[in-house]
């Protein structure tokens, strides 16, 4: 893993927002999955949960949190179904359903079951369902909506249905900030992967459109001047798209090219142990430009358009 930015386990970033690392480092999560407390009043909102292997550890952290800010939480708000994002939610539920101490305080309070945590996501896309996870199996989740406000002391969070990432991907405007939560759409440092470029791509130019002042990424820093980033991510891949199209109207006009022949091509300074990973890649510009119809053909054999 390359050298990464160094982050606090806890940090307040701004007035209105904590975040919480999920304690689960390694090459897909970076420094941990992001997880963050918003809003200034008793009754509190989080974004995502970290994943089930290390929740002991990050629950832990959460509790001290709570404590300091003499908080609990009304909502946890999950951007996707990745385990390193939904992994954490039954500790998290199980900790806000406890009875917890108030250090330097007189009384305990204790959460009664009308106030209990309300867990919300995008469903997944129809043809996606069949995937579920057993973890998001378990989950017991209300159905969030696209355009649908969340709202508590302090803080105004709007769901942004961004798919592409995965097909219940969800950024979150706090519309205070003109901040967005961009989960795994876009990251703190380095590209994001994708199951859809397509949907990806129009859900980058939607960020776009927001032009925000501030992004909380799930993974990686804070991006401190957001636009540039988010025209990188759309150059990035507007590259490597022309660099595949050109190969296959070069040398595909009649006889069809597999992804590993393109890759042979267009990752040429690539390591040859990393071209599995790079077709996987090629493929969703290829699903992509067939929907675009700019390319014709199925995966292992793809012509140019005539």
């Amino acid at each position: 893993m390359t050298s990464l930015t160094a982050i606090p386990t806890v940090s307040r970033i701004s007035s209105r927002v904590i975040r919480i690392l999920g304690c689960n480092p390694g090459p897909m999560t970076l420094q941990g999955t992001n997880t963050y407390l918003v809003g200034t009043g008793p009754r509190r909102i989080l974004i995502d949960a970290g994943d089930k292997t290390t929740s002991t550890e990050y629950t832990k952290h959460l509790t001290e949190v709570l404590r300091s800010e003499n908080a609990t939480l009304e909502h946890l708000l999950l951007t996707h179904w990745h385990h390193d994002h939904i992994g954490g939610v039954s500790a998290v539920k199980a900790l806000v359903e406890s009875r917890v101490t108030e250090p330097n305080k007189s009384k305990n309070w204790e959460i009664s079951k009308s106030d209990r945590l309300r867990v919300s996501k995008l469903p997944r896309a129809p043809d996606d369902l069949q995937n579920i996870s057993d973890d998001e199996r378990s989950l017991k989740w209300e159905a969030m909506e696209n355009g649908q406000s969340f709202r508590t002391e302090g803080a105004t969070l709007t769901v942004k249905w961004t798919p592409g990432h995965t097909t219940d991907h969800a950024c979150l405007k706090l519309e205070e900030e003109n901040a967005i939560f961009s989960g795994d759409c876009i990251l703190g440092e380095g590209t994001a992967v994708f199951e859809d470029l397509y949907d990806y791509m129009a859900s980058l130019s939607e960020i776009l459109d927001i032009s925000p002042k501030l992004i909380y990424p799930g993974h990686g820093p804070v991006i401190e001047d957001p636009v540039p980033r988010i025209k990188f991510y759309i150059a990035h891949r507007h590259q490597r798209e022309k660099e595949i199209l050109d190969v296959l109207y070069k040398h595909a006009t009649e006889t069809p090219m597999s992804e590993i022949d393109i890759v042979r091509r267009v990752y040429k300074d690539t390591p040859e142990n990393l071209w599995i990973a790079a077709a996987e890649n090629v493929n969703h510009h290829l699903k992509k430009l067939l929907k675009e119809r700019k390319v014709r053909g199925d995966t292992g054999a793809w012509l140019k358009c005539v």
